[in-house]
């Protein structure tokens, strides 16, 4: 049975991209925003959501790290992929002909070299997929868009130039949501992510990452941000390689929970190799 995959964008998002490589062969569900995406999977509109949680350059998706933990949602999978910014022309278009661009701002950020260097007007968008659909409307062979290669497949414009980002290592990572939990076997390479809140007392979170550093478990990620608008109530959303099933994990879990009043696993699942 094709199963339905939610992500945020227009056909042709970088995230579109991400759950295509996931998920081939199934149906997409594009939303406006992350809590439609979120909202696609709660109400069985959609079987999986494919959502951005941090991008090497530019940290973490801050709208992620609020939304996920009081979704009901479980992590079952991560993937990462590379963001290759793609110069997209109407058919018939020579890189010559080009005046303007037009793209999301960061995107067009991310390839002012590229865009300096040739003198080219820039048009801000709401997003790279959408400002490709738009070329590909206009059919201005003096105008292109900033996008995926998965875009221009989508909207039949012809590629003009590749990898025109300033940086070649702009990477985002992906995490696959689905309603039901489906922990990974504890086999291989596995990755557990959570959230915990400490208790007040001093030194609270020095003594809650204690337990990770003697029992030799690996955190790759440990991030902070303020719930319910309190500058006292922060809450931590961590990684660490391993799983719940461990020793070691669970003895760091153990002292992890005598220093905090919440802790919630949120997903245990197979940790995808770095592009």
């Amino acid at each position: 049975m094709t199963k339905t995959i939610a992500f945020q964008g227009e056909a042709g998002a970088f995230s579109h991209a991400a759950a295509a490589n996931v998920f081939p062969g199934e149906e997409f569900l594009g939303c406006v925003t992350f809590e439609e995406t979120l909202s696609a999977v709660q109400s069985g509109r959609a079987d999986f959501a494919v959502v951005p949680v941090e991008n090497s350059l530019y940290g973490r998706i801050t709208d992620i790290h609020h939304l996920l933990p009081e979704s009901g949602l479980y992590i079952i999978g991560e993937t990462y992929l590379r963001v290759e910014m793609t110069l997209l022309g109407v058919p018939g278009a020579r890189l010559e002909d080009i005046a303007a661009v037009q793209s999301l701002s960061v995107a067009l950020g991310q390839c002012r070299k590229f865009i300096s260097g040739r003198g080219l007007r820039t048009i801000n968008a709401v997003d790279t997929a959408g400002s490709a659909r738009e070329i590909a409307q206009k059919a201005d062979k003096s105008v292109a868009a900033i996008a995926s290669r998965f875009a221009g497949e989508i909207y039949g414009l012809e590629v003009l130039a590749e990898n025109i980002e300033d940086a070649d290592h702009n990477t985002t990572r992906f995490l696959v949501l689905s309603r039901a939990e489906r922990p990974a076997a504890n086999q291989g390479r596995v990755k557990t992510t959570f959230i915990f809140r400490v208790r007040n007392v001093p030194a609270a979170l020095y003594k809650a990452m204690g337990g990770f550093a003697t029992n030799g478990v690996n955190m790759t990620k440990l991030e902070s941000y303020m719930v319910g608008g309190a500058f006292t109530a922060t809450q931590f959303y961590a990684d660490i390689e391993g799983h719940p099933d461990d020793e070691a994990v669970r003895l760091a879990f153990e002292e992890l929970k005598f220093f905090t009043d919440r802790f919630s696993i949120l997903g245990v699942y197979p940790a995808a190799p770095v592009r």
